[in-house]
């Protein structure tokens, strides 16, 4: 019970954490034009004080300032106020509320998830012959594929099982990378809709993990790994190179599955 009731208080101080930076992020990102203020010549940064932020949200400075540096916990209607002030839309209101304990309680995954999902999941991938689609946990490691997908794409079957993950590949492997040249606006994306779970979960966990990969694999673009920025994935079409010369288009389209731990299915529809 000891130990149970210390990993809850870890988390709870994890969650707060990453809460106050998420806060932070916001607040020095956004224009004092946005609401209201002007910008002087004195002013030292591009975006809000502290104190401009806890005069909008009406709240003391001092706990503010706490609130961002992980020291304290927030009621949902002062979590909202804050939101409303740092201009949030709704995919980073919501994963706010997430941070700060606002959101349904996740049950835990079964040991034996990952394969009894794949397994679920395969004969709906088998059934688009002509669509590449392949089936992802909440980190974004992928759990299986079908046949179309590793036709087009290199057969994920060839990569070690730590390195199997849609994120790393785009972002490391220059297979992918020749295969898809505008990769980067697809993985910014996927990466802030990975970053909509990440978050939440603790030091230990396989997201964490993939983001040490990420930023071990490509330093240079520390300025992504390092963004604070959130977002549901949306719909990109993307022209895939063929060996024959020109290109094949495809609409993706992440499809969520109904797992309680987050997982989803990218699916390529050829484009007319």
């Amino acid at each position: 019970m000891a130990s149970l009731t210390s990993l809850t208080s870890l988390t709870s101080r994890t969650s707060r954490r990453e809460l106050g930076g998420f806060l932070r992020a916001h607040r020095e990102t956004l224009a004092p034009a946005a609401v209201g203020l002007p910008r002087t010549p004195r002013r030292r940064t591009a975006g809000l004080r502290r104190e401009e932020v806890a005069a909008l949200s009406g709240v003391s400075v001092a706990w503010y300032t706490w609130l961002e540096q992980g020291r304290v916990d927030t009621s949902r209607q002062v979590l909202d106020a804050v939101a409303r002030t740092l201009r949030m839309d709704e995919a980073a209101h919501a994963h706010a509320r997430a941070l700060a304990g606002f959101a349904p309680p996740e049950l835990p995954a079964a040991p034996d998830a990952p394969r009894s999902s794949a397994a679920a999941h395969q004969p709906m991938l088998d059934a688009w012959p002509a669509s590449p689609a392949l089936l992802l946990d909440s980190a974004f490691d992928i759990l299986t594929w079908n046949k179309a997908y590793a036709t087009r794409w290199p057969d994920p079957a060839d990569v070690p099982p730590d390195r199997r993950n849609l994120l790393l590949l785009l972002t490391t492997d220059p297979r992918h990378q020749a295969l898809l040249p505008a990769w980067r606006p697809l993985a910014l994306d996927l990466y802030r809709h990975f970053r909509t779970r990440a978050d939440r979960e603790p030091p230990t966990s396989r997201s964490a993990r993939v983001t040490e990969l990420l930023r071990e694999g490509c330093p240079e673009l520390e300025d992504w790994w390092g963004c604070r920025s959130v977002g549901d994935f949306t719909s990109h079409r993307v022209e895939l190179a063929l060996d024959q010369g020109g290109s094949a288009a495809y609409e993706m389209t992440l499809l969520r599955t109904p797992e309680p731990r987050g997982g989803s299915v990218l699916v390529h529809t050829p484009a007319l």
